[in-house]
Parts: structure tokens; sequence; C-alpha cells
């Protein structure tokens, strides 16, 4: 038997060819999509009709995608937030929808440090001032004398949490799920409404899935909680953060900075008012980069697609 498969992820598109004799070996015929960062639904609707599988981003699989398959068994996710795919519909067509839990713990742990190590110590405004010929010595703070609050606590926000304690921050989480009591106690993490987390917090760093309860979580009502010197990072799924009211509260100084690796659109629109902000770190949804992660995660989302296709010979 063969199948033919769509692969639109962007980060396996260029290595596709390691994996072809594999494809081949398997009697899978695949097909390349032309990709910057995701498909949209119009997008998708063209390419979908005859493949059996696919191996996707965070493409746009709506139920008006997926009726427009009729053969397609299987969508393997490239790394973990299936956020863009309608599992209800992909349930009530029989279509398996996986994906690569704790795919990518590591660097995105690592990154979000990163960014409250840059904010607290001042590193990349003083390489630009040293650059432009300045000899300046802002203030900056040890971590040791800063809160961290951690909204999420799941292997990521676990993650950053170990991380941060090894410090000594002080450290506050808030999740809508239990978090488990060993963790808690091991690591000094003390749980706290989401209200209380905002307000009592120099760091804000934001490690829950996109759902219903984390759209636009980070709102005008919870910017008001936050206090002005607090920075916010979030490298979760750029649509739990109200881009607007983020705006607003950097441009009234009710938050002294942002480090954001997603948006609510990617690419970052060129009209978007957060390119103005000094305060403001900018990456194109990368914290997930390193090596090891990502060859483990092609070997896994191909593992999956093959298993999925072979249970329906």
């Amino acid at each position: 038997m063969s199948w033919r498969v769509l692969v639109s992820a962007p980060y396996m598109l260029p290595v596709l060819g390691e994996f072809r004799p594999r494809f081949e070996q398997a009697g899978v015929e695949v097909f390349a999509a032309d990709v910057r960062e995701r498909l949209g639904e119009e997008e998708l609707l063209p390419l979908v009709a005859e493949i059996d599988g696919a191996i996707c981003g965070d493409d746009q699989f709506t139920e008006r995608v997926l009726r427009a398959a009729p053969r397609l068994k299987v969508i393997s996710k490239w790394g973990t937030g299936i956020d863009s795919i309608d599992v209800r519909a992909a349930a009530l067509l029989g279509i398996r929808v996986c994906n690569t839990p704790d795919a990518f713990t590591d660097p995105v742990a690592d990154t979000a440090l990163g960014y409250v190590l840059c904010f607290a110590r001042r590193l990349p405004w003083m390489d630009g001032d040293v650059r432009r010929g300045l000899w300046l010595k802002p203030d900056a703070v040890a971590l040791r004398e800063c809160t961290l609050g951690v909204v999420g606590v799941g292997n990521i926000g676990r993650a950053v949490v170990r991380r941060a304690r090894a410090f000594g921050m002080k450290m506050l989480g808030t999740d809508i799920k239990p978090v488990d009591a060993a963790f808690v106690e091991e690591t000094g993490l003390k749980m706290v409404p989401f209200e209380t987390l905002l307000a009592e917090s120099d760091f804000v760093t934001l490690h829950c899935d996109l759902n219903s309860t984390s759209f636009h979580l980070i709102d005008d009502a919870a910017l008001s909680h936050v206090r002005p010197a607090a920075y916010l990072v979030n490298t979760s799924r750029g649509p739990v953060v109200e881009e607007a009211a983020l705006a607003r509260a950097l441009a009234e100084g009710r938050l002294a900075g942002a480090a954001l690796d997603v948006f609510e659109v990617e690419p970052l629109p060129a009209e978007s008012p957060l390119r103005a902000f000094e305060n403001c770190l900018l990456a194109p949804h990368n914290a997930n980069c390193g090596r090891a992660a990502r060859a483990r995660v092609h070997e896994t989302t191909i593992d999956h697609l093959l298993a999925a296709l072979r249970e329906t010979e």
C-alpha cells in the first residue's frame, strides 16, 4: 500500500531530503508545501483533497479543511501545541491527531530564563550603549533579589522553576490544574491565585496552553494588577497576550518591559506597535530551537505518522 503525505512543518522542510529514503521504504509519497511560518485555511484547502496524512506545524486544520480531506487518516504535529487543529472535528471524522509532548522543555525554559537575565542584568541595553560610544552603568538586580511568577506549571513551567531555584529566586506559581505537591515542596514554589502572582512578581513568565481559558489571559484587566517595575515574558502562544493591551501598558509606563517569542499574528506585522518599544524584546518564534530536540521531534513525528497509517491497512 502507498500513501500520500503533505509536509508543511517549517522546521522539517529544510531537512526533508534526509528522510525521503525512509518515507519511500514505507510506501509514502511525500510532497512539500510552500510555507513560511504556517498555512491558513484557504492555503490548505487546495492541498488536502488527496492526502492520507500530514506532518504539520501550526497550520489551520479547521473543520472545513478536515472535511475537504476525505482520505486523511492522521495529522502528525511537529511539536507540542495542537491548538491550530480542530481536534473535535478530527475525532468525529476518524482522523488521528498526534503530537510530541515535552518536546522542547529545555530550550524553551532556557529562553525564558535568558530573558529574565537580560532584563535583570540589562545586558542588551549595555551592549547597545557601548556600541554607540556610551559608557553608562545602569542599575541592575541579582535574581536572588527577585520574585518570579510562573503562569502554567506544566513541563516547561516546572523546568523554569528548577532553573530559577538555582539562582535563588522567590517563586510563585499559578495553574488551573493541580500541581504535584512533591514538586512544590521540593522547589519551594508557592502556589497562589493568578491576580496575586501578577501583583507580587518582578518577572511574569507564561507557560500555558492556548485554549478557551488562556486566550487573551494577559489583557487590560490582568495588566492592571502588575507592578510598573515588572517584566512580562511570553514563550507560550501568541494569543495568550492581547498585544493591544500590552502596547498600552508599555506606552503608559505600567510595565517595565516585555519579551515575546510568539505573537497573535506571525510573522509579526510591520505595523505592530510593539516594534517601537526599546524595552520590548522580540524573537521569531524560535524559543524551541535546539539541535538535539529538533532531531528527536523529526524522528518522533515520522514515527507517529507511519504507525497511524499502518494501523489503517
